[in-house]
């Protein structure tokens, strides 16, 4: 009776923890499809989780295979965006030219509680620095990428023009309210 008792537990133990594995498996691919999170490392690889963000066409947490360079995860992000704002802002053509890219790449030390951030900055025509191709990422850094460009006269003129028309508005208000 004892030794079915125990075969028994045993069975059902086995049975409990098997559903359990085949519930973490199923939450696993989910996870791997899960909005805001790209898996770019197969399964079972060394990996490292990292936060891209800024003027990417394809913001989020990737997690790539450990030793991944600045380059490659910005090509997993689907590269910096044409417009310099997001994959969301306007779509004017620019000359890229005259466009400067900064990538800042944040390290956080808990031990420490202190986070240093690399920054490395360059014009868009030339060609990506050395220092960027050679430099391996680490697992919860931060990515920001932001294009730069210098303001052109229409970029003054969208400036400058509601202001004027706020203060020529309000100039012609007072004056019909006056008189």
């Amino acid at each position: 009776m004892r030794t079915f008792f125990l075969s028994t537990a045993a069975a059902l133990f086995f049975l409990i923890s098997s559903q359990d594995i085949v519930k973490a498996q199923a939450g696993s691919q989910v996870f791997r499809l899960g909005e805001g999170m790209v898996r770019i490392a197969e399964a079972g690889q060394l990996a490292d989780t990292l936060a891209v963000w800024g003027d990417v066409s394809n913001a989020g947490r990737y997690i790539v295979p450990r030793g991944t360079t600045p380059h490659e995860l910005l090509s997993y992000a689907r590269g910096i965006s044409r417009t310099g704002a997001g994959a969301g802002g306007d779509q004017v053509q620019l000359d890229w030219s005259k466009r400067r890219v900064e990538i800042n790449i944040s390290t956080f030390d808990p031990e420490t509680g202190i986070e240093t951030v690399e920054n490395f900055e360059f014009r868009y025509s030339e060609p990506f620095p050395a220092e960027l191709r050679t430099y391996r990422l680490q697992n919860d850094q931060i990515v920001t990428v932001e294009v730069k460009r210098t303001a052109t006269v229409l970029d003054y003129i969208r400036f400058i023009s509601p202001i004027t028309t706020f203060a020529a508005s309000t100039y012609f208000l007072i004056d019909r309210i006056l008189d």
